[in-house]
């Protein structure tokens, strides 16, 4: 069974949802997904990019009024 963790950086604007999302990542063992909540419009589309030069994959981004859910699992 895959970990799922939360990283909640709704509040903060950018880079600092990408920044607490890497923190996170390297806190945790390969193959873990983290939950990124955020509440920035860039959020996406900088977790996006962030992961595509660091390996990670997205797994999913669904926006629910301003708040997005980001879904990232960490490379092996």
């Amino acid at each position: 069974m895959t970990q799922e963790t939360v990283e909640d950086a709704r509040g903060l604007l950018c880079p600092l949802p990408v920044i607490r999302l890497a923190a996170r990542i390297d806190r945790e063992a390969s193959g873990t997904v983290v939950l990124l909540l955020a509440d920035d419009p860039a959020a996406e589309e900088d977790v996006r990019l962030w992961c595509r030069g660091h390996g990670h994959e997205l797994l999913d981004a669904a926006r629910e009024g301003r708040e997005s859910r980001i879904r990232v699992r960490k490379a092996v």
